[in-house]
């Protein structure tokens, strides 16, 4: 049992959810959880030694130097005002420091999330570099919202790959959900506003609109997204009502560098990190949340379209601090 689980009652589904979320995130809380035993293991308290091997673990854990430096100063922190802890007491508190800098959608689901009445369609734009399982990710965004009672709409803004329209268009066959799209080539932001004027004709509770996924040119790329939300917002008032971005946690430090990009190219309000499955890399999921201050609404830890899940900050500590 982990430090959090006191907080929950799992009913049967949650319950299920949480073993795909040990089970997505086996080899990275093997590799973190492995990591902090042998950084105390063998001390009965916390002095800098301790401390020394914990900045290491946490830095090899792909936590990164940032977010490890803030967690080490308010461990310094917490030792100096209590005088002596030791390290079974340092295991909860570190449990508490990440859960700290994490920011998390626990208080929503695919049933409640995004459709308050002022907001109807709420509109999420979704942007992120060619690779990261950005359309996979709108599919599974749109077989759980329509799974929970949503009617959703997909746009294919992508007009620059004919190969991004085809498998947004698959997609929506599979899932079952209408989608607005044009030929490749076609400006992006007239699909986006022909993907807004269809979602209020047909009463559509949740619009995802796709977007190219190129870093070459930030310029460029900071246009084109702000010519898109011009165009959405020419027939709705306060939309996108969202801009998540999508990171592959698989590449580690590297989807930090793709988050400096398209936060310096546009306002990012969420982040779905993806294929935290079959990675030892998920530590990066704290050194994104803590150096970009956005939450992270959604990770994918499997195959499944089910396996794009609601992020838990309590239930992601809980799993790497155990290995059951």
């Amino acid at each position: 049992m982990g430090f959090f689980d006191k907080l929950f009652k799992r009913n049967k589904d949650q319950e299920e959810q949480k073993a795909v979320l040990d089970e997505g995130l086996k080899q990275t809380k093997e590799n973190f959880f492995s990591k902090i035993s042998k950084a105390i293991a063998g001390k009965s308290e916390v002095d800098e030694e301790v401390l020394d091997n914990l900045e290491e673990a946490l830095i090899t854990a792909d936590v990164g130097l940032d977010t490890t430096v803030t967690i080490i100063k308010n461990i310094e922190a917490r030792v100096a005002k209590d005088k002596y802890i030791n390290t079974g007491e340092l295991n909860n508190i570190l449990q508490e420091e990440i859960a700290n800098i994490l920011t998390d959608s626990s208080s929503t689901d695919y049933k409640t999330y995004g459709t308050p009445l002022d907001k109807k369609p709420y509109v999420i734009l979704v942007v992120g570099v060619n690779g990261v399982g950005k359309t996979t990710t709108i599919g599974k965004l749109a077989y759980n919202f329509k799974k929970n009672g949503k009617s959703v709409l997909l746009g294919a803004a992508d007009t620059f790959r004919a190969a991004a329209v085809d498998q947004l268009s698959i997609w929506s066959d599979r899932v079952g959900v209408p989608i607005v799209k044009k030929e490749m080539g076609s400006d992006p932001s007239s699909v986006a506003y022909d993907t807004i004027v269809s979602g209020i004709a047909r009463d559509v509770d949740v619009i995802i609109i796709d977007t190219a996924g190129r870093l070459h040119n930030k310029a460029h790329l900071m246009e084109e997204l702000s010519k898109i939300k011009r165009s959405i917002g020419k027939n709705m008032e306060n939309a996108p009502h969202e801009v998540m971005l999508v990171l592959d946690g698989s590449t580690g430090q590297n989807a930090l560098e793709q988050a400096k990009h398209f936060t310096a190219a546009t306002e990012v309000t969420s982040l779905a990190i993806t294929k935290l499955d079959g990675t030892a890399k998920g530590g990066v999921v704290l050194a994104i949340a803590n150096q970009f201050k956005i939450p992270v609404k959604y990770i994918g830890v499997g195959e499944r379209m089910e396996d794009l899940q609601v992020f838990n900050k309590y239930e992601f500590v809980d799993t790497l601090f155990s290995l059951q």
